[in-house]
């Protein structure tokens, strides 16, 4: 089988999963072991394609279609989009496993149309990941969008509709009147002839329209400004109200939003363009993406803080997402090779730890009925591999090795001596240095007091007249399995420092 053939398997078996889904729907134990048939199988289609793409080989596919006139909906795999695929489909594996525990130990209605949606989105996050141009991922990120209204929705309570529309109302406005409209403006200026094309290419597009005065550094900035604001997803603030608001959906839903599709889809986005439509050097040259800096990092202090005060647990693990979006999002606004390979390494490195989270939330949730931090007193006595599961991925959003989340912000660190180094602001690589130790202390702020609740404070008389245990057997073996994998990434780092140096090569 052809490279160009798996590419589009790897969005067309997605799809071709969810009409089995449904076709299945009345007999559960097939319907979920399609699902989980669907998800290996899309997962070893984009692993597949790994060793291509990191010996270098170029390998594209399309469709043969084209909406706008000369922009075929088109796709080429690259390091960065090999990334995100990736933790996409692999993180959906043991989503699926967690759902199927999560939704029969809940009772919860609907899940043929809870467990269909899932494989449309996957296909969309592929699609995203692996798009040629400009218009095929803004197509693809809006098929994310509506795919995931219905999860969100889930409950369909006068809760979960008013987050519904929130969710769409802020993903959509931003699409459509900042990236959309970025898009178009991008795509006059290829038909004028300013630019060379709308494709994903190394250097990014503006590098000799703004070198010759074609495109001023206004327009280049104002453009830079209306994208990065328009990928709503990548929750950069005031653009985060969507992530909070989603919180009403069912835990896996939470997990997938949050680790695995996305926000991921946001944040990767905004490394994509930063790369390969507006140009590390061309960014850097002109100045126009230094505000950049500052708006990621206020995001991730002003999130934190917010996290600090939650007692909910789902919102504090909201807003925590929030703050460690934004990581990857200083990383790529840092514009040095060191920082933009470090933006990639967080990518993976927050997956695997805010899913280990959001598993450990809704375990919590389906055993003992518990949603709010000072309920948990006690409960790793009685939930021990849940609790050490959360205690594991809490470790590593604060950075704490032997665990992923240390190697990511110490790649972040590294990036912001070298902007030092190629004679970049100090006043703005200072500020990411502060964001980034405050940032630290904060984290292990929200996150430490649970943990000491759950093992050294005793439990409440509830827990001790009614006590429980663990959650069902597929949601624990789920959340240890994402646990094992961030420590895995940590003793094995070259797995991750790989394809992170990859997509450094390919910004420089």
């Amino acid at each position: 089988m052809s490279h160009e053939t798996t590419v589009l398997l790897a969005m067309g078996v997605p799809l071709a999963g969810t009409a089995l889904i449904v076709a299945l729907g009345r007999w559960p134990n097939l319907r979920e072991t399609a699902t989980m048939i669907t998800a290996l199988v899309t997962f070893a289609l984009v692993a597949s394609l790994l060793p291509a793409v990191m010996a270098g080989q170029q390998i594209e596919a399309g469709l043969g279609l084209s909406i706008i006139p000369g922009v075929p909906i088109a796709f080429r795999v690259e390091p960065l989009g090999m990334v995100y695929a990736l933790v996409a489909t692999l993180l959906w594996i043991p989503n699926s496993v967690y759902a199927v525990g999560y939704m029969r130990g809940n009772q919860e209605h609907h899940q043929t149309r809870f467990f269909a949606c899932f494989p449309v989105a996957i296909a969309s996050a592929v699609g995203i990941a692996f798009s040629k141009n400009i218009f095929t991922m803004f197509l693809f990120y809006e098929i994310l969008t509506f795919s995931t209204v219905p999860l969100v929705t889930h409950k369909g309570n006068s809760d979960a509709m008013r987050s519904g529309r929130v969710y769409l109302g802020v993903l959509l406005t931003s699409s459509v009147c900042l990236q959309l409209l970025a898009v178009l403006w991008i795509y006059s200026l290829y038909r004028q002839g300013d630019i060379a094309g709308i494709d994903f290419v190394r250097g990014g597009l503006f590098e000799s329209a703004v070198s010759t005065g074609a495109v001023t550094p206004a327009v280049f900035g104002l453009l830079f400004f209306l994208y990065i604001y328009g990928l709503g997803k990548a929750a950069i603030m005031p653009m985060h109200k969507w992530l909070p608001a989603a919180m009403v959906a069912p835990t896996p839903v939470s997990a997938f939003l949050h680790a695995v599709a996305v926000v991921k889809a946001g944040v990767f986005c905004v490394v994509k363009i930063v790369v390969y439509v507006f140009g590390v050097d061309t960014l850097r040259a002109t100045g126009q993406s230094a505000w950049l800096v500052y708006a990621a990092g206020g995001t991730i202090l002003i999130a934190s803080l917010i996290a600090l005060f939650q007692d909910n647990l789902k919102k504090r693990l909201a807003y925590s997402t929030i703050s460690q979006l934004s990581y990857v999002v200083l990383g790529a606004a840092l514009l040095t090779p060191i920082s933009i390979m470090a933006a990639t390494v967080h990518i993976i490195a927050h997956a695997f730890g805010k899913i280990t989270l959001f598993f450990a939330a809704g375990s919590v949730y389906v055993a003992a009925h518990k949603t709010q931090v000072s309920q948990l007193d006690g409960i790793g006595r009685r939930m021990p591999w849940t609790m050490g599961a959360f205690t594991i991925g809490a470790l590593s959003m604060i950075g704490v090795p032997p665990l992923v989340g240390f190697v990511s912000k110490w790649t972040l660190l590294r990036g912001v001596t070298e902007g030092v180094a190629l004679g970049g602001s100090r006043i703005e690589e200072t500020f990411a240095l502060v964001v980034i130790v405050l940032s630290t202390l904060l984290n292990a702020g929200y996150f430490l007091p649970i943990v000491y609740r759950a093992f050294f404070r005793p439990p409440s008389r509830e827990d001790e007249h009614h006590p429980h245990g663990e959650s069902p057997a597929p949601m624990v073996f789920a959340l240890c399995t994402t646990a094992g994998l961030t420590v895995l990434f940590f003793v094995w780092p070259k797995a991750v420092l790989s394809l992170g140096a990859a997509v450094m090569e390919a910004a420089t």
